[in-house]
């Protein structure tokens, strides 16, 4: 058995604190990780404290990991001891339901494995996830990471990187589209860079005025107040596509008049309730709705591969491990620019 030091939730009212457990042996497709840097995602948040339905306890969160391979089983073949390797939400699927066999196993028909609050497949043994000192996990989920960039600004790229890029790359965004994106955190900072990477014209949406600087700086073109009703109105049927990013509770209706005829407006934060939508703001343009979830093993490669070529990174913030209580409330404020990233060389001491 492998001895893991970690950081855990024991329940969904109290700090999270210091965790001892074993990982199994190494299987024998497995590459084991000693996690270098470990990003703070607001889902942590809403598991660890059971808002997204009851968790598993002790629930050790974390599921933008980044480190290097220290062992790897007989069965191996991609990765080899020394390689930096990645982990993102999921550690498995089923591998042979449509979507697993199409790569996009996050849409598994029976259930990806999450990182973290899941049981390891056909067993009741839980999965424990990134704020912890290594990580075993199947070859075939693992992903290589660049030595060109900084770690820590790797490791959001694995949730809310891919988060933002599956979207826009489904929907073949670029040059010569207009896009909005709503909200500018640490999903609305990533869609930003990653449309203008893509060559759109792109229009950051925020309700913060001391937000525009930032957005100049990330790229957008333009920056616009969604309290400012006059420049609301002047882009009415402007937008190809709009990114909403945002979590909090707002209306759909209030952005769906920015899109164009055929427009697309792309859901990837989760509101804790659902959003009214009058059928004439879409029938009267042919706009649509869709969601996206993260993406699957291949497309994140590819989107790990093209961040390395353009050297694309999350804004971060890099914290001690005994530091997470306090980055979680701050979170919760939305004080971040733009990801908590934890260097887990504080907790291996």
């Amino acid at each position: 058995m492998i001895q893991v030091k970690a950081y855990a939730a024991y329940d969904a009212e109290n700090p999270l604190k210091p965790f001892q457990f074993e990982r199994k042996d190494l299987g024998a497709d497995q590459i084991q990780i000693d996690i270098l840097f470990s990003g703070v995602c607001h889902s942590d948040i809403h598991t660890a404290r059971s808002e997204w339905g009851p968790a598993i306890y002790p629930l050790v969160p974390g599921h933008e990991i980044v480190g290097r391979v220290v062992n790897v089983g007989s069965n191996v073949k991609n990765f080899k001891v020394g390689d930096l390797a990645g982990v993102g939400c999921f550690v498995d699927s089923c591998r042979k339901c449509s979507s697993c066999l199409e790569g996009e196993e996050q849409y598994c028909e029976e259930g990806m494995t999450g990182t973290y609050n899941s049981y390891e497949r056909g067993t009741t043994t839980p999965t424990y996830g990134g704020y912890s000192t290594t990580i075993s996990v199947d070859e075939k989920y693992a992903l290589h990471i660049s030595e060109k960039l900084p770690l820590s600004g790797v490791a959001p790229l694995l949730c809310a990187g891919i988060t933002t890029y599956s979207p826009l790359k489904h929907l073949n965004v670029g040059k010569g589209h207009k896009v909005a994106v709503l909200g500018l955190g640490g999903l609305g900072h990533m869609a930003v860079k990653f449309a203008v990477a893509f060559g759109a014209e792109v229009t950051m949406l925020s309700g913060s005025p001391s937000k525009e600087a930032d957005a100049k700086k990330l790229g957008a073109h333009h920056f616009v107040l969604t309290s400012d009703k006059e420049a609301m109105a002047s882009l009415v049927n402007s937008f190809d596509f709009i990114l909403n990013t945002v979590s909090a509770k707002h209306s759909y209706s209030d952005y769906l008049g920015l899109l164009r005829k055929n427009g697309t407006m792309i859901i990837v934060g989760v509101p804790p309730e659902p959003s009214q939508i009058p059928a004439f703001s879409l029938i009267g343009k042919r706009r649509s709705i869709m969601g996206s979830l993260i993406g699957g093993i291949a497309q994140t490669q590819e989107m790990l591969d093209f961040c390395a070529e353009k050297g694309i990174v999350s804004e971060v913030e890099i914290i001690d491990m005994d530091y997470i209580n306090e980055a979680y409330e701050r979170m919760i404020r939305s004080d971040v620019k733009y990801r908590f990233v934890i260097d887990m060389a504080s907790l291996k001491q």
